[in-house]
């Protein structure tokens, strides 16, 4: 059966809440949140799954940042109630200099959690766009190896490339990204930070996303995957409301 998930930013409580509410009531297929670990929030990523798993009831999965990780320091979620499923993640290095960071990857992380925690689902990244593919698709088998289920994607902006990497991740348990792009500045982001390469004819308006979004959420549920929204900087009742589930 195909999870819906919303990855929702944790700002702080009350928006957190509020989002949450707002994901519940615009897109109820929706049973599952994704919570980014973001070193410019206060609040971690496991603090935000404990506040919703208080409020809602709704697995929750918390994104864990390797390079957080001292060597030897406890692992997060271990003992958390209600946290079955996490995502590790490399993390990128933060803002802050002084924030220390350890030399270690997602598959020494994820060996980690299934040496001591092995009830614990853990999932890996998956990005095509950062690096060759050959790189990512030998990433991907250590982190197999390592222990992985299965794989959260960065977003993907075009079929073709959802396609393309759905051959590469074939019998792979695969949550697919989607998230909207309707400004310049937002794609600049993705092009700079995650090195995306979008179509010429990529059209960023509100109308255009929801309905790439909808051709996502159509593939992904005939196809028997998983997918995720990041819905960041819109209106969650426009995005998510306008989104039909189609009827296989």
């Amino acid at each position: 059966m195909t999870r819906i998930s919303i990855e929702l930013v944790p700002r702080d409580a009350a928006s957190l809440r509020q989002d949450f509410d707002t994901a519940r009531r615009t897109l109820p297929q929706a049973g599952l949140v994704n919570i980014p670990d973001l070193t410019r929030m206060k609040m971690r990523s496991w603090e935000a799954a404990q506040l919703l798993n208080e409020a809602g009831n709704v697995p929750v999965i918390p994104h864990i940042r390797a390079i957080d990780i001292a060597p030897n320091a406890p692992l997060p979620c271990v003992q958390q109630s209600g946290i079955d499923e996490i995502l590790v993640v490399e993390g990128d290095p933060p803002a802050d200099p002084s924030r220390p960071t350890y030399p270690h990857g997602s598959v020494d992380i994820i060996r980690r959690y299934q040496r001591e925690a092995p009830h614990l689902k853990v999932y890996a990244a998956f990005d095509p766009y950062r690096r060759a593919p050959y790189q990512e698709l030998e990433a991907v088998k250590r982190k197999i190896d390592a222990g992985a289920v299965g794989f959260f994607t960065q977003p993907l902006f075009d079929l073709p490339a959802l396609e393309l990497c759905a051959r590469w991740l074939e019998g792979q348990t695969v949550f697919w990204g989607v998230s909207p792009v309707v400004s310049e500045k937002s794609r600049a982001y993705w092009e700079n930070v995650n090195h995306v390469v979008f179509a010429r004819d990529f059209d960023a308006s509100l109308s255009a996303n929801i309905a790439f979004a909808q051709k996502m959420l159509d593939f992904v549920i005939r196809e028997k995957s998983n997918i995720y929204f990041m819905p960041l900087r819109i209106d969650l009742d426009a995005y998510l409301g306008a989104l039909v589930m189609p009827t296989i």
